[in-house]
């Protein structure tokens, strides 16, 4: 290693025969760390995906009927906070927990479909473009006894 370090920096003859093999080499390191932050991003993407789609159901089925929706929003943002920008989020509030009669049991389920860019993720000279959809649900039981 000391030879070739030497080699490099001493000789005067203008040589460069190694420069091609260690441009490609770190265009080949920044590519590969690149990919790495972009399945990074999609797992980090996917758990908080799947925290606010439960935050939802769990806050949706707190609610009364009418309001089970503006709630389920509520904590789904809050749950994404800075940590996740969506461009495009969706939050839809089903199951039947909500209009079972007193003492029936039933769910309240809460879907979660959130678009997330990579615009800002850039390979060696080459950004990016495009997006990645999630979409996760989770559901959680409503109090058969509390009023509706």
């Amino acid at each position: 290693m000391k030879t070739f370090l030497r080699k490099l920096f001493s000789d005067e003859r203008g040589d460069l025969d190694d420069l091609p093999g260690w441009t490609i080499m770190s265009i080949g390191a920044v590519a590969l760390v690149s990919l790495i932050l972009l399945f990074g991003r999609h797992g980090y993407v996917n758990n908080t995906v799947q925290a606010a789609a439960y935050a939802a159901a769990r806050d949706a089925s707190l609610s009364r009927a009418g309001d089970a929706v503006p709630h389920a929003i509520s904590a789904a943002q809050v749950v994404l906070g800075d940590n996740v920008h969506c461009t495009n989020m969706d939050v839809r509030v089903g199951g039947n927990g909500l209009t079972t009669g007193l003492g029936e049991a039933g769910t309240v389920s809460a879907t979660i479909t959130c678009t997330v860019s990579t615009g800002d993720l850039v390979m060696p000279g080459i950004p990016l473009p495009g997006s990645f959809t999630i979409e996760k649900t989770a559901h959680s039981p409503v109090d058969p006894y509390r009023e509706r």
